[in-house]
């Protein structure tokens, strides 16, 4: 039957006022209401702090469709993630590399070291400091990488022989970064290591999510991206809940160059406000770089709109505007005239940023295009530019068309 389109139908009055959404919504309602008064799970809903004085209901859950997750990784944000799962009655274990970390959490149901003021839930797992066994490894049903991109390679290493062909987990990947001395992203890595197969299989999850407000359950929507369509829908299976929506994709190389990029331009709109620079100039850097953002990623072969989702614009002005982001307040010490190491030092977590910075001028080289903001950024981070240089280096450009002519362009802007 062919769609007769008009106005009216598009309407907010004419959704309203009819009969069937009407309907719909009522039935929606009801069900809502029902969860709130029938609770399906029992949760200690004591361990969250609550944003809100209202609860979302959780999804309701098929104990059938549990699954068994190991997480590698216990930092902001695999330790977030791991608790998502595991309060979403998922049986979860989390690798550390720390005694200290493991012997906490399975004891106390803390962090020592990341997301410390959280209590995790009593079904959370840590195992360590020793990589995980072939027997734990075969039992999962998912792998979580929740590593630095310069350790991804090592791991994988690492774990390839523990694998069972005839039964691999679903492996997602959530590090945002380029390797250094390669320029290979996490898929190709994956592909080195572990072969085309599960390359092909492996999904990755990117946008604007802070580990800090995971945790508070605020709403959160990000980009899950896969070669497989299958293992996408699946990914996006485990982790939905009301507030932690997923959108797939099939374009993972674009989703993975937004996740790393992004970091360099938060580094860039840090030391703006650390000099100073007010809304325009953030404004400004956010727009550009998304600009030089989807240049690099075209000319490397990622889609253009994958820029223009939550992996891309999204987390593009999330880490650009706030000091929550470690890049962020890299590049905003680095302004008030700090010296990298000793940022480095004190931060207290990685910052992909700064090794993603020289992995990606790297690239820039090989691919031959033009990116004047994050040259600027590798200039400030490895060639110790002056402050007064930082202050010209992204205003002293010639005027330009703000079209981008992504494929076979070189001009300048």
């Amino acid at each position: 039957m062919k769609f007769a389109w008009s106005p009216a139908a598009f309407s907010s009055r004419a959704h309203v006022n009819s009969p069937l959404v009407a309907s719909c919504f009522q039935t929606r309602i009801s069900y809502c209401r029902s969860l709130h008064r029938y609770s399906f799970i029992s949760r200690p809903y004591s361990r969250l702090v609550l944003p809100n004085k209202f609860r979302m209901p959780h999804s309701q859950v098929d104990l059938e469709g549990k699954s068994k997750v190991l997480v590698f990784g216990a930092g902001n944000f695999g330790s977030c993630l791991a608790d998502h799962l595991a309060d979403s009655l998922h049986e979860v274990y989390v690798w550390s590399r720390s005694e200290n970390i493991v012997k906490i959490l399975n004891s106390q149901h803390r962090n020592p070291e990341f997301l410390t003021d959280h209590v995790f839930p009593d079904g959370l797992k840590a195992v360590g400091p020793e990589f995980p066994s072939a027997a734990l490894i075969q039992e999962m049903d998912v792998l979580l990488f929740a590593i630095p991109t310069e350790g991804v390679r090592s791991t994988l290493t690492e774990l390839r022989p523990k694998l069972n062909d005839d039964d691999l987990p679903l492996m997602i990947f959530v590090n945002k970064g380029v390797e250094l001395g390669t320029g290979a992203l996490t898929l190709d890595i994956i592909a080195d290591t572990c072969g085309p197969k599960i390359a092909k299989a492996s999904t990755f999850i990117s946008g604007p999510s802070f580990a800090k407000e995971i945790i508070r359950r605020q709403p959160t929507s990000v980009s899950v991206s896969s070669l497989s369509d299958d293992a996408a829908q699946r990914a996006c299976k485990l982790f939905h809940q009301p507030w932690f929506r997923c959108y797939t994709g099939d374009d993972p190389v674009g989703v993975e160059l937004a996740g790393a990029l992004k970091n360099v331009y938060a580094i860039a709109s840090g030391i703006a406000n650390g000099l100073g620079f007010e809304n325009n100039t953030r404004a400004m850097l956010i727009t550009r770089g998304l600009a030089e953002m989807t240049r690099i990623g075209t000319a490397y072969g990622a889609s253009p709109l994958t820029f223009l989702s939550l992996a891309g614009v999204g987390d593009l002005f999330l880490t650009c505007s706030s000091p929550t982001s470690r890049n962020y307040t890299v590049g905003y010490r680095l302004g008030k005239g700090e010296k990298l190491n000793y940022i480095l030092e004190t931060l207290g977590s990685v910052a992909e940023g700064v090794t993603t910075t020289k992995g990606l001028k790297e690239l820039i080289d090989e691919l031959g295009v033009t990116a004047p903001l994050a040259i600027a950024v590798y200039d400030v981070l490895y060639e110790e530019t002056s402050r007064n240089a930082q202050k010209s280096c992204c205003l002293c450009r010639r005027f330009a068309s703000w079209i981008c002519r992504y494929k076979g362009s070189q001009r300048r802007d």
